[in-house]
């Protein structure tokens, strides 16, 4: 049996009550899941250069050594390394137990690159807390500078910026209404899935043309269904004519 599109709308309009039900009650649970389990997470981050000095005989001073600039580019990935190593990251956990973190932690929570194909480095630090993000990249990085000297032997470090504690700080992770609209989405398109596929087993005869195709027969008349609050108006605008009339029958007397 061929369905046009109208037919579909009358069997979706028919059942519009599933579907406000349905798709009102998966949107406001995925709203409150996604808002129950939302956790903010914070960035702060340092910047810091690294050079190689020498001492020029003549004068006494130091100078930076601009011939030793492409070694120091090419190893900065190797600064990066040392960085999230238990060699940088065990003094931070002993000179900072304010932080209250672990060597394995710091790893995770801190994140190096370089910017630009440059000699300047960024800390990145990601917590829960911004404030505890700030320390800890100025943590790092302070202790990156005391020990990278003895390791690598390089000496002219300087942080060009340090973090600082914003007063109303952005989180990486803002709230995202994704999944609301995906669960209203999914919902609605289930949702009419199972009217369609509730009407296609609903075998019952509903018009006369489906009394013609299931008994091959032409209906000679057919009584449609009334509401109850339509037969209840129906009757008592009987009532009232009545009564009008039985009035006016007896003023004409």
């Amino acid at each position: 049996m061929e369905i046009n599109l109208k037919e579909y709308l009358m069997i979706i309009k028919k059942r519009w009550w599933l579907i406000v039900l349905i798709v009102f009650g998966c949107t406001l649970l995925t709203a409150m899941y996604t808002t129950a389990n939302y956790v903010p997470i914070y960035q702060a981050s340092t910047k810091l250069i690294v050079n190689k000095t020498f001492e020029q005989d003549q004068l006494g001073t130091e100078q930076i050594d601009y011939g030793a600039i492409g070694v120091n580019m090419a190893l900065i990935n190797t600064y990066k390394e040392i960085i999230r190593t238990p060699a940088i990251m065990d003094k931070v956990v002993q000179r900072y137990p304010d932080l209250n973190v672990s060597t394995d932690q710091l790893i995770t929570i801190v994140n190096v690159s370089n910017l630009n194909e440059t000699q300047v480095m960024s800390i990145t630090a990601r917590h829960f807390s911004h404030e505890r993000a700030v320390k800890i990249a100025n943590a790092v990085s302070d202790v990156f500078q005391t020990e990278i000297p003895k390791i690598m032997k390089v000496d002219n470090i300087t942080i060009l910026n340090r973090a600082k504690v914003q007063d109303n700080p952005i989180p990486v992770n803002q709230k995202s209404n994704q999944y609301i609209i995906l669960s209203f989405v999914a919902s609605l398109a289930v949702t009419i899935g199972i009217i369609l596929l509730l009407d296609a087993l609903d075998d019952t005869l509903k018009t006369d043309e489906d009394v013609r195709e299931a008994f091959e027969l032409s209906t000679l008349a057919y009584i449609p269904k009334v509401k109850t609050k339509a037969l209840r108006t129906t009757q008592k605008n009987k009532s009232r004519k009545k009564v009008e009339d039985i009035a006016y029958a007896k003023t004409s007397h």
